[in-house]
C-alpha cells in the first residue's frame, strides 16, 4: 500500500492481510518478540487538526514500538495561527521530507488532498464524517479475536450514523468481510444513502439489535450536526440508550463495543460499559496498538 486513506480503497484480501499482520503483532507484543528497530530509520509526522486521545496516542506507541521517531505537530502553535493557509502549511511540512504522515482533519477528504501533494505515505487518522480506516480495522480485529471470525456475524451499529466516520468505515469493512450489518438511528441521524444495499436500517432499537452478536454504539457527533437535530441527551438515551436489560431481552449474549469517547448515560448505561463479560471496549483500545503497528509496517516498512 502506498497510502491508507480509507476502507473504500481496500478489497477483502487487503483487509485480511492487514488483520493477519495485526494478529502477528498482537501475539508478538504478548511474547515480547518482534523487531523493535523495524522502522528505526523512519521519521513520522502526526498532523492532528482535531483533538484525539486513542488514535493519536496509539499511533505514537505503535510507531515507537517499531523504533520510529515521531513528531507531534500542533496546529495551535503553528504558523496557521499567523494566517498561513493549509496548503502552504502542508507543502512546508512535506519539504522537510518525513517518511510518513498520519493525519486527522475536520475537512472531508483532507488526507487525500495531502497524499496528492506529498512524496511520502499518508495514513488517515480520521477525516470529517467520511472515514476512519484504522478504527474499523481494530474493531474488526477485536471481533475476529473474540468470535474467531467476521464472516457471518450479525453486527448492529447504533447512534449518529449520518455524521460518524467510524460508521462509514465500519459499514464498508464489515460488508466486504461478509458480516451482516444493521444500523439504528433516529431519522435525522440516518444518512440518505448507505454504502451497501444489504445494510438494514432501523429506527427502533429493539428491532435493530434483535439477534445481534455485536452491538456497537456511537456518540452523537455534536460538532458536525445542527444542535436542533436532537432535543436532549436524555431524550436520545430514553429511546436509543443501550442497557443490559434491553440487550438481554433482544440480543442475549451479544457483546458491546464503542470506539470512544464513550459519553456515559447517553450511549449506554455505566454498568454495561464496565461489564467485562459483555464489553469489548477496552479490548478495542488495546488492539489499536497492534493494528496500527501493522498499518505502519505495511505502508512504511516495505
Amino acid at each position: 500500500m502506498r497510502h491508507l486513506l480509507g476502507i473504500d480503497e481496500l478489497d477483502a484480501d487487503q483487509i485480511g492481510e492487514i488483520l493477519e499482520r495485526a494478529d502477528y503483532y498482537s501475539r508478538a507484543l504478548r511474547d515480547g518478540k518482534w523487531d523493535h528497530n523495524h522502522l528505526a530509520d523512519k521519521i513520522i509526522f502526526h498532523l492532528f487538526f482535531e483533538h484525539s486521545t486513542r488514535t493519536l496516542t496509539s499511533f505514537e506507541v505503535a510507531a515507537k514500538r517499531l523504533g520510529a521517531r515521531v513528531v507531534n505537530w500542533n496546529p495551535q502553535t503553528s504558523s496557521l495561527s499567523k494566517g498561513e493557509n493549509f496548503t502552504d502549511t502542508i507543502d512546508t511540512l512535506c519539504a522537510m521530507h518525513p517518511d510518513g504522515i498520519v493525519m486527522r482533519h475536520a475537512d472531508y477528504g483532507a488526507p487525500n488532498f495531502v497524499a496528492a501533494r506529498s512524496t511520502c505515505p499518508v495514513i488517515n487518522g480520521g477525516d470529517s464524517w467520511r472515514e476512519h480506516p484504522t478504527q474499523a480495522l481494530l474493531d474488526a480485529m477485536t471481533m475476529k479475536e473474540h468470535f474467531g471470525k467476521i464472516e457471518g456475524l450479525n453486527v448492529t451499529i447504533v447512534g449518529d450514523i449520518a455524521h460518524s466516520r467510524v460508521a462509514g468505515s465500519n459499514m464498508q469493512l464489515l460488508c466486504k468481510m461478509g458480516a451482516h450489518v444493521r444500523v439504528v438511528a433516529p431519522p435525522v441521524l440516518m444518512p440518505e444513502e448507505l454504502p451497501f444495499k444489504e445494510i438494514e436500517a432501523h429506527e427502533n432499537l429493539a428491532d435493530g439489535i434483535k439477534g445481534a452478536d455485536v452491538v456497537m454504539t456511537l456518540r452523537l457527533q455534536k460538532e458536525r450536526m445542527d444542535s436542533a437535530l436532537i432535543s436532549s441527551d436524555a431524550a436520545y438515551y430514553n429511546e436509543f440508550g443501550l442497557t443490559l436489560e434491553i440487550l438481554d431481552k433482544h440480543a442475549k449474549g451479544a457483546m458491546v463495543m464503542d470506539p470512544g469517547p464513550l459519553v456515559r448515560g447517553v450511549q449506554m448505561e455505566d454498568s454495561l460499559a464496565e461489564d467485562k463479560s459483555r464489553s469489548l471496549i477496552l479490548k478495542q483500545v488495546a488492539n489499536g496498538i497492534p493494528t496500527r503497528m501493522a498499518v505502519l509496517d505495511l505502508v512504511l516498512g516495505g
